[in-house]
């Protein structure tokens, strides 16, 4: 899917909110929808016909359009907009990472979206001397015109944001915009905003975050950015997602190093010994990524993502999804692969995994790997 030109109308930014909002209809679905039908109010009217063929015997509840305008009144009086990804104030990297999300919740300056930016993330049971070192980093960052993004989370997270509020930061929610976690920091949301900053989510009003939605936080976290700062961080940690995410995208890697004696210490070390840049002050960031900032470099350092022209693909036959399901297992596997492997089309092959993808038996992977899950 290219990017929509910008300026929806309000009817068609109604159903691109209904279409995401389906149950089993992720960025990656999303896109495919659009591509094979062109807009996402006839993709709606096809939904049930698409689950159905792909062998569902119950078809997802589509919500309907009072519930949408519920929700878009409801981010009005919170003073909240949203941003579909072919608008001017759509993050203009996040654009460019693999299925991002087509439609963003934000509250807060438009402005910032746009300006280069670094992440900053690390420990929630971060300790003073990381607490002090995150904010100071961030705020002498942000000082030279970037934006820095981070997690809303405690500890590091939270030091960065109060670093670089004055200068410009941008939170990222796992829930709702009016569901922030912890709890404690609805107070630094509303500073955040108040000093032109923004906290944005792809999730909806009144959602309250789950285990598994941090992940995708991290995920735009990470692909709003430039390059990403680690702190403080444990071997197995939220942070080590972010920063192994980051460098998927192509994002460069900080982090600082701290004493082996310190088990906050050990996945900033093991970063370290994995390649990524050792930072002990602010211009350890600043001289690594200002080659990357000419101009407006940030705004196209990668390509869009191509897909398959799904817009004239036929429905996939019986033999043919049998093919690709046959393919399939729990490990994950490159398209092309699978592809190769069947011998069918590519769009014939997208057809097929966006009807298991709609029905819940598929699981979409880092670098454009899918697997099968289980029937349920």
């Amino acid at each position: 899917m290219s990017s929509p030109t910008p300026g929806l109308s309000d009817r068609q930014r109604l159903a691109w909110l209904r279409l995401i909002r389906t149950p089993n209809v992720g960025p990656a679905s999303f896109r495919d929808l659009i591509n094979r039908f062109g807009s996402a109010q006839t993709a709606l009217e096809m939904l049930p016909e698409l689950m159905q063929s792909a062998g569902s015997r119950r078809v997802v509840r589509i919500p309907d359009e009072s519930e949408i305008l519920e929700e878009m009144d409801r981010a009005a009086g919170f003073g909240a907009r949203f941003i579909c990804i072919g608008d001017p104030d759509y993050p203009p990297l996040l654009k460019q990472v693999d299925h991002p999300p087509p439609v963003l919740a934000a509250i807060g300056g438009e402005s910032i979206l746009q300006r280069p930016a670094i992440s900053v993330v690390g420990a929630r049971n971060a300790s003073i001397a990381g607490t002090k070192l995150a904010a100071s980093l961030s705020q002498r960052i942000g000082r030279e015109g970037y934006a820095i993004v981070s997690g809303l989370a405690r500890g590091i997270d939270t030091a960065a944001h109060r670093g670089s509020i004055e200068t410009g930061t941008v939170g990222v929610l796992a829930g709702g915009l009016d569901m922030p976690y912890p709890p404690e920091n609805a107070a630094l949301c509303r500073e955040i905003a108040s000093h032109g900053g923004a906290i944005v989510s792809e999730m909806p009003f009144g959602w309250q975050p789950r285990a598994q939605d941090f992940p995708r936080r991290n995920r735009l976290v990470a692909g709003m950015a430039i390059g990403l700062l680690v702190v403080e961080a444990a071997r197995r940690s939220g942070s080590l997602i972010t920063a192994r995410l980051a460098g998927e995208m192509g994002r460069l890697v900080f982090a600082v190093p701290g004493s082996p004696l310190d088990p906050r210490a050990g996945g900033t070390n093991g970063l370290l010994k994995d390649g990524a840049i050792l930072t002990t002050e602010a211009g350890d960031v600043l001289d690594a990524i200002k080659p990357l900032c000419g101009g407006d470099s940030h705004r196209a350092q990668l390509p869009l993502e191509e897909s398959a022209d799904l817009s004239t693909a036929p429905p996939p036959q019986q033999d043919e999804r049998m093919r690709v399901v046959e393919a399939l297992g729990p490990t994950p596997v490159e398209i092309d692969e699978i592809i190769r492997h069947t011998g069918l089309e590519p769009a014939q092959v997208q057809m097929v995994l966006l009807e298991l993808d709609l029905i819940g038996r598929l699981e979409r992977h880092a670098g454009g790997h899918v697997s099968l899950l289980a029937s349920q």
